[in-house]
């Protein structure tokens, strides 16, 4: 079988690979795993992280005071200013889901405070919400039924759990694949909707301290921009700083499984052919690296989810070839055609309600 695919229709479950025992799979994932240590690639990368999430906070604090200045002349160009914004708000949003991976410091405590400040602080995002639900689909990715990436919800992954759709919910079905880059223009506030929503299943401390945060993130934000613009300039802003972010975000992670194998009820695959079948990575260089944040490399951060960001670039070459030796499809695309591709599985799975 090829190495590398980059084919430009939704890929189907892969053909001729048969269930493999766990404890088989096992074994073709522990050479790449030990290649992997021995170039110290799982090491954490504290200076890395320092430097790049002080000077996200130094933009961030130098966008506000950009606010601030053009605000005070009452120009409507001050929504320009979104834009960077969003992007700031983008890497703050990799920067937590880094911490809650674990990649960040050497101990729970200190990636649990960094996960707090730029999830519920900085986004308004809840840091045990996120946490929780990517953690679920690490486990069993694009598996209907335990990764909640893949469960109904405004949009939906399956021809059987799109003919159950009516009313509504059927129209957005039918249209999903034209409607998704729309319907990221919502991702920022859901987000936020969802973690509020979320501090139902928390307890005690935990409750306190993740809604605590929220409540001051949008206090603060509120505040910062009615003191800065005029109520109308102030909500103008919201408006486009949250669509831009969602959708941000959304292009980040759309292209990682979405048209990639499903496995089925019963499917016994290991860790290495359960992460690789599953996910797509997008070609990187300097551009796509930045804006995807490094989760372009897909396959190689579901394989090593604790690996710190900046070296999954440079685990990519060992986890190719490893998987060309033992004959495992390795999947990697250009940016472009990972969206075709996965536009073109949410469009066949709506095909039965045309």
């Amino acid at each position: 079988m090829a190495a590398t695919s980059s084919t430009l229709t939704a890929a189907p479950p892969v053909p001729g690979l048969p269930d493999v025992p766990a404890e088989g799979a096992g074994s073709e994932f522990a050479p790449l795993l030990r290649q992997v240590r021995q170039a110290g690639l799982l090491r954490r990368r504290r200076r890395h992280y320092a430097v790049s999430i002080a000077v996200n906070l130094l933009a961030t604090a130098a966008l506000c005071a950009g606010v601030a200045v053009v605000g005070a002349t009452g120009s409507w160009w001050v929504l320009a200013l979104a834009v960077p914004a969003a992007v700031l708000s983008a890497r703050a949003g990799f920067f937590g889901h880094d911490a809650g991976h674990q990649q960040v410091a050497a101990g729970r405590r200190a990636n649990r405070a960094l996960a707090l400040l730029h999830g519920n602080l900085l986004l308004g995002m809840g840091a045990s919400w996120w946490t929780d639900k990517h953690n679920r689909h690490h486990a069993n990715p694009n598996h209907v039924g335990k990764d909640p990436d893949v469960e109904v919800g405004a949009l939906v992954w399956t021809r059987a759990q799109a003919v159950e759709r009516v009313g509504f919910a059927h129209f957005l079905t039918k249209h999903q694949a034209g409607l998704f880059f729309p319907m990221l223009l919502l991702e920022g506030l859901a987000l936020k909707v969802a973690s509020v929503r979320d501090l139902r299943r928390l307890r005690g401390a935990d409750r306190l301290v993740e809604g605590g945060l929220l409540l001051a993130h949008l206090a603060g934000y509120t505040a910062l921009l009615l003191t800065l613009l005029t109520p109308g300039q102030a909500l103008a802003f919201a408006a486009v700083h949250h669509a831009l972010t969602g959708v941000h975000l959304g292009c980040a992670f759309a292209p990682n499984h979405k048209g990639m194998a499903m496995p089925e009820e019963g499917t016994r695959w290991g860790h290495l052919r359960r992460q690789v079948l599953t996910s797509r990575n997008v070609r990187g260089n300097p551009v796509v690296d930045f804006l995807l944040g490094g989760l372009n490399y897909q396959v190689e951060h579901h394989l090593f989810p604790s690996m710190p960001r900046p070296h999954l670039r440079r685990a990519q070459p060992l986890v190719r070839a490893h998987c060309a030796r033992i004959g495992i499809p390795y999947t990697e695309t250009g940016l472009f055609a990972s969206y075709r591709q996965a536009l073109g599985h949410m469009h066949a799975v709506g095909e039965p309600l045309r």
